[in-house]
């Protein structure tokens, strides 16, 4: 459920005209809804309210600062996976008793600051990472809260470049090592064995995945506890799929929480979940401009002041996305063109092949589940600045990222 709706035939975030945004700030910009985020939280958390939990929201999938801190107030912590994204939680007052700090690659001066700002707990990707954990802890004179991430090997049905889980994927520990490295872990003077933890992928869109890898921890689990081994947290990670328009429809959070809750009834342990794309990515827009209709001899273009530097998740991926006039004018006769953007790559597209109603010069296009995964992966590709964020409260709108300008992208730059 979302509130960007049509009224008067002008789409609207909530009770503001995105035309009245576009008219005050121009475009491309991105267009978030408040109320929308709100109730996707809400309804994240409640549907795991029987069970102890934690919902820490990843923080790459959107990570502007009025996002966080909408989220923040409805109780939610903090899935981080940088010492960037761990300065923008800190900036919302999150404390770090509610921050879990997950990624392959942390850095000594990452780990530092995490461990100064006391997290909950670090999720460990390999040996090597544990063992600097247990070195820079010592340095410090801490204990490295941690969980170890687990490859389950399942496969989780989704596309290649988000499938995280499989043994040919660079993440986790492999399932048949864990126990291993688990028993040297626990054995580490400055290291504090808390959790385990599992993410398979993005965008999943069957409960499937989510029980077969659940199974395979918890039968790690009851190995740990016969060792001795007594953890206090299951982080599930995130992966909830979102509906763009043309996919299998993914599971509501309560059939998601039914399942997991399910397998979960007899353990005295908190469960940590990572949602992302559920909670950002249907709360929001980005608004671009139509420029040029272009008739090539075999197809029509809708050329648009968005691109894939905008937005990359069509060229990365062949991502859909749903697309639609800001303005509704009813009979207007529909077409199969290409959307596409003014960046100098061929793979610069937001729709092809796609049958869409009639657009004309200087008009405004939304392109709808741009919440995740949006602006966060944005460039400044063909030396273009990034768009604008804004952020809509019932009938009011503010901007909550300015515009970039082409000073700014040359600030940091000088002749030799």
């Amino acid at each position: 459920m979302d509130y960007f709706h049509y009224s008067e035939n002008l789409l609207h975030c909530e009770e503001v005209p995105l035309s009245k945004i576009a008219q005050e700030v121009g475009t491309p910009f991105y267009c978030y809804s408040e109320k929308t985020l709100q109730h996707h939280i809400r309804v994240f958390k409640d549907a795991f309210a029987p069970i102890s939990n934690l919902i820490c929201y990843s923080v790459k999938a959107n990570s502007n600062l009025a996002v966080l801190s909408t989220l923040f107030k409805e109780g939610a912590g903090f899935d981080i996976v940088s010492a960037g994204e761990l300065e923008r939680v800190k900036r919302v007052g999150c404390p770090g008793e509610r921050i879990v700090y997950s990624g392959v690659g942390k850095g000594r001066d990452e780990i530092k600051a995490a461990l100064e700002y006391g997290i909950l707990m670090f999720n460990v990707e390999s040996r090597s990472e544990l063992l600097r954990l247990n070195s820079i802890a010592g340095s410090m004179a801490k204990k490295a809260p941690i969980a170890i991430r687990v490859n389950p090997d399942v496969d989780p049905q989704t596309h290649p470049y988000i499938s995280t889980g499989m043994r040919t994927n660079k993440f986790g520990i492999p399932f048949d090592k864990a126990l291993d490295l688990y028993t040297e872990a626990a054995a580490m003077e400055h290291i504090e064995v808390l959790g385990l933890d599992c993410h398979i992928g993005s965008q999943l869109t069957s409960l499937t995945p989510f029980v077969d890898a659940l199974k395979r921890v918890l039968h790690l689990e009851k190995k740990l506890s016969a060792l001795g081994i007594k953890l206090k947290y299951m982080d599930l990670g995130g992966g909830l799929g979102i509906p763009y328009e043309e996919e299998q429809i993914p599971p509501h959070p309560e059939h998601y929480a039914g399942v997991l809750m399910a397998e979960l009834v007899d353990l005295d342990l908190t469960l940590i979940l990572e949602p992302g794309r559920v909670i950002a990515g249907n709360a929001g827009v980005l608004v671009t401009g139509v420029e040029y209709i272009k008739q090539g001899e075999e197809k029509q273009f809708i050329i648009t002041d968005a691109g894939m530097s905008d937005l990359m998740r069509p060229a990365l991926y062949g991502a859909y996305h749903g697309l639609q006039p800001v303005v509704r004018r009813f009979g207007r006769e529909e077409s199969v063109c290409d959307v596409v953007g003014p960046i100098c790559e061929s793979g610069d597209y937001f729709a092809r092949d796609r049958t869409l109603p009639e657009f004309q010069e200087g008009e405004l296009m939304a392109v709808r589940s741009a919440g995740a995964y949006g602006f966060v992966m944005s460039s400044n590709y063909n030396s273009r600045p990034r768009a604008a964020e804004v952020m809509v409260r019932g009938d009011k709108f503010a901007v909550v990222r300015r515009r970039e300008t082409i000073a700014q992208l040359l600030e940091n730059e000088s002749i030799f």
